[in-house]
């Protein structure tokens, strides 16, 4: 893993890691199935997946699960349910089958239900209760920890949907005039620049670089960009080559979620591919796989054969780890990932 890991959280008993999860995953799962994985005492990862409706066979689900888990190098996995026992146990049941068959060994699986948890491993009445225990994560002690270490849980998936979502209002209408304004510029770059600049392809990328960089620099310095720069770097990024070069500048750092964050919410609908797939890379680089996913989901959803978009989705469905590439830029991000079409398989 990287050093853009988060804070370890000492978990200790089953209340202990359904306090974690919420911060494995960066918000509060519900009608969900979780595999937490370790390696020795040590947790590594959590995948999430939605519970299959009533109808569906929850078996495939439960094998890309188990493989996703499997990548990681874990050892061992605690599976988690999420919802009412009908639909829960026979999607945990599948998980743990699928685990085991896949050389894992699984500690413990259990369930959450209106308040309450339950272990189908468990058989003591003094540990396990037929009647569940209360669960409580604002009494555990790993929730204050992990409060402590600047970690956030958000309610729900839909707040996480929000972060990314585009801003509206009098700041819709604001960036829609900075966009005319930028495309004028851009227009006029081209128009300009010298005979021997085929296209203007030399003007647009130094253009290109200068902005993102600056970027990054007023990032560092916390200072926000205004409409006609982000309208302008939205544009700018259209083009593949200053695309890459911000990509190869973007790595799991805050200061990169929080940029690629304001662009991606910031930019017009036509302009959003490349922020929203810079934060996707640079969220998953950080271990924040489901700021990831709702990145890719509104790209994918707008701009649906957005090459690297379909990379990075590929990525986090097959589970590859963030460690592969440890020395980026020098290691080529599509050495381990291949494109493939979209499917609806749950998302972590």
């Amino acid at each position: 893993m990287t050093s853009t890991e988060r804070p370890r959280l000492a978990v200790r008993s089953p209340a202990d890691l359904l306090a974690a999860v919420p911060y494995l995953l960066g918000f509060h799962p519900a009608d969900s199935v979780v595999a937490v994985a370790l390696r020795g005492r040590r947790i590594i990862f959590a995948a999430r997946a939605d519970l299959p409706d009533p109808s569906d066979d929850p078996v495939e689900r439960a094998r890309h699960l188990a493989g996703v888990i499997r990548r990681q190098g874990a050892e061992a996995a605690t599976v988690v349910g999420y919802g009412p026992p009908e639909r829960v146990t026979p999607s945990v049941d599948a998980v743990r089958a699928a685990l085991t068959g896949a050389g894992l060994e699984v500690l413990d699986v259990l369930r959450v239900t209106d308040g309450r948890w339950w272990s189908y491993l468990c058989t003591e009445a003094d540990c396990c209760p037929p009647e569940g225990r209360r669960h409580d994560p604002a009494a555990n002690q790993v929730t204050a920890s992990a409060v402590f270490a600047g970690q956030v849980a958000l309610p729900d998936r839909a707040a996480l949907v929000a972060q990314v979502s585009p801003v509206d209002g009098p700041a819709r209408d604001a960036l829609v005039a900075a966009t005319a304004r930028a495309e004028r510029r851009l227009t006029e770059l081209v128009e300009q620049a010298p005979a021997s600049d085929l296209l203007g392809g030399r003007a647009l990328r130094s253009a290109g670089v200068a902005a993102v960089r600056e970027a990054q620099r007023r990032q560092r310095r916390d200072e926000r960009l205004d409409d006609d720069e982000v309208a302008w770097l939205g544009l700018l990024l259209t083009h593949l080559p200053i695309r890459d070069h911000a990509w190869e500048r973007t790595d799991g750092r805050d200061r990169d979620m929080a940029l690629w964050t304001d662009v991606l919410r910031r930019s017009e609908p036509a302009l959003t591919a490349a922020p929203g797939a810079l934060l996707a890379f640079a969220a998953w680089r950080a271990g924040q796989g489901a700021l990831a996913a709702v990145a890719l989901e509104r790209v994918l959803s707008v701009h649906p054969d957005y090459s690297l978009a379909l990379l990075l989705d590929d990525l986090l469905r097959r589970g590859v780890p963030p460690s592969e590439l440890d020395g980026w830029p020098s290691v080529g991000l599509p050495n381990v990932v291949r494109p493939r079409r979209r499917s609806r398989r749950g998302r972590r």
